[in-house]
């Protein structure tokens, strides 16, 4: 995408969020109700099913503890890439504990769906990056904590089927040194991997199921 169309995507996405977080904060957040205002605060920018947006990840499917954790993240100002700063950290802003693990309930329990948006001729290259990690570099295997089907496990995220714009985004800000909780390693792995690793990688992951 060109570079000032993206911004100004990411500008709109910016005022809606600002718009419904001050709709979600006058109701609190029961999971499995789509209409309530919560709910649609976050399926505004991540999608009505929750499947998530070239800017924005899928919610559908991932791991409840991860969802809780990353919430926490935001609102404790530990997830601090530039993203998460300008949009996230207002939308959370008036979200409690019990709310955040409401929300992460609800979205761990939707169906998910693969982006299938990445280089499909680059996705056998990413299997074998996430399978057997890059030895000559020692970078070890991502299924190692992210489990064989990149599934994830317990607050470790689910990766499979996440858009290959989205992955991309994150390992590269991971490079360069931003955090997603305080003590993830993924700063220290993501900063040995090339751009074209992290290209295979995001391939790959946004076609698993």
């Amino acid at each position: 995408m060109h570079k000032a169309r993206k911004l100004e995507v990411m500008k709109r996405i910016g005022l809606k969020i600002a718009i419904m977080a001050i709709v979600a904060s006058a109701a609190p957040v029961w999971a499995g109700d789509d209409e309530n205002p919560g709910v649609r605060n976050c399926t505004w920018c991540h999608g009505t099913s929750a499947q998530g947006y070239m800017v924005a990840p899928r919610l559908a499917g991932q791991r409840a503890q991860y969802i809780e954790s990353q919430l926490r993240s935001f609102h404790e100002h530990t997830r601090d890439n530039p993203f998460s700063k300008q949009y996230m950290w207002g939308a959370v802003a008036a979200l409690g504990p019990r709310e955040a693990r409401d929300l992460a309930i609800y979205f761990a329990s939707l169906v998910p769906k693969a982006a299938n948006d990445g280089d499909r001729d680059l996705a056998a290259r990413g299997r074998t990056i996430y399978l057997d990690g890059i030895p000559e570099a020692n970078i070890v295997s991502c299924y190692a904590c992210h489990g064989p089907n990149a599934e994830g496990v317990r607050d470790i995220p689910r990766l499979g089927g996440l858009a290959y714009f989205y992955l991309k985004g994150r390992l590269e800000q991971w490079g360069q040194g931003y955090h997603s909780g305080v003590e993830s390693p993924m700063p220290l792995v993501a900063r040995h991997l090339g751009p074209d690793e992290i290209e295979a990688l995001a391939s790959y992951l946004s076609f698993v199921k």
